[in-house]
């Protein structure tokens, strides 16, 4: 019986939300495009604020307004009237959130904005609102009700608020031609991020860690270089430093199996045909292409005179976060 009425509570909730963001599709209008160009035109900063939920929701469109392209923050609107205000510069603009459009601490704000001739856009669930007539532009979050059943708790409206931020993050998206790797740019530590910011020269063993050899060396020299650095490859290169091949564990594999002796010179058992390299400059992600097409488990990094430089393996990859 319990698990029933939670249920059926939960689906009503989301249905009645639902239903308040279809209602506000018409009030996305010329209001709101305005609303759209005073933010790409402005110089400064997007400054969101409010109190209570609708400040929780104004901290959200802060974050996502920042993580596209648009570089924003939130300040409490209780906290601006004790002297947070002077974050608030000319160059700047301010989305103050409120459902009632009302509040006290927002009304305070309100006049000092004007004098300073900051521009204002609203978000509010009464556009009849001080904010709402006070704003340079205001976008409508009005629900019919709330989903909770006393009507009391913001549900519908702080759901409204956070849909109208969303809507325009979106848009500014669009209009500012913002791409997957601008995007990276905020998130370097999301998978994303990593995989289009992260390059070879960031992950790769260099100096005394890079496995290298000389192309009159034996096998067995080959090997103790392999196991001392442990990315179970080497690199092979003639006396100018100049990658001429390169040895891997299954290059072992396969002399052992010719019974083929450790004592004969690396260059005569060598893949100088190497599938696995790579420039500083590579993707990390770009480099696990090739790995995976060339079925390979290690990456010799170059310079573009062909000077080994840097190596690593798919355990390094996977430290990264690339795969």
């Amino acid at each position: 019986m319990f698990a029933q009425s939670c249920i059926k509570a939960g689906v009503r909730v989301l249905k009645e939300e639902a239903q308040s963001l279809l209602d506000l599709i018409p009030s996305i209008d010329e209001n709101f495009a305005k609303a759209c160009e005073i933010i790409v035109n402005t110089k400064g900063k997007v400054i969101l604020t409010g109190v209570g939920k609708s400040g929780h929701i104004a901290t959200k469109i802060a974050s996502t307004l920042a993580s596209t392209g648009t570089q924003s923050f939130f300040v409490q609107a209780g906290e601006a009237a004790h002297g947070d205000l002077g974050m608030i510069g000319e160059d700047d603009c301010v989305i103050a959130i409120s459902n009632s459009g009302e509040g006290s601490e927002l009304k305070v704000l309100i006049p000092i904005l004007i004098r300073r001739k900051i521009p204002l856009i609203a978000i509010t669930g009464n556009l009849q609102s001080s904010l709402g007539q006070a704003a340079d532009v205001a976008l409508s979050a009005h629900v019919k009700r709330e989903a909770c059943p006393l009507n009391l708790a913001p549900t519908s409206s702080s759901t409204a608020e956070l849909a109208i931020g969303d809507a325009i993050a979106v848009a500014l998206i669009e209009a500012r031609g913002f791409t997957e790797r601008d995007f990276a740019m905020s998130h370097p530590g999301g998978a994303l991020g990593r995989k289009l910011l992260v390059r070879c020269e960031d992950l790769m063993h260099r100096g005394g860690e890079l496995p290298k050899v000389s192309d009159d060396c034996t096998v067995k020299e080959a090997l103790l270089e392999m196991s001392q650095k442990g990315l179970g490859m080497v690199a092979v290169v003639d006396k100018a430093n100049i990658l001429q091949g390169i040895f891997t564990d299954g290059d072992l594999r396969r002399l052992l199996e010719k019974n083929i002796s450790i004592n004969v010179p690396i260059c005569e058992v060598m893949s100088s045909h190497i599938k696995g390299i790579a420039k500083k400059q590579t993707l990390a992600a770009d480099a696990l292409v090739l790995m995976q097409e060339k079925k390979i488990n290690g990456i010799i990094v170059v310079d573009e005179q062909n000077h080994p430089v840097g190596a690593f393996n798919l355990h390094d990859l996977m430290s990264a976060g690339i795969i």
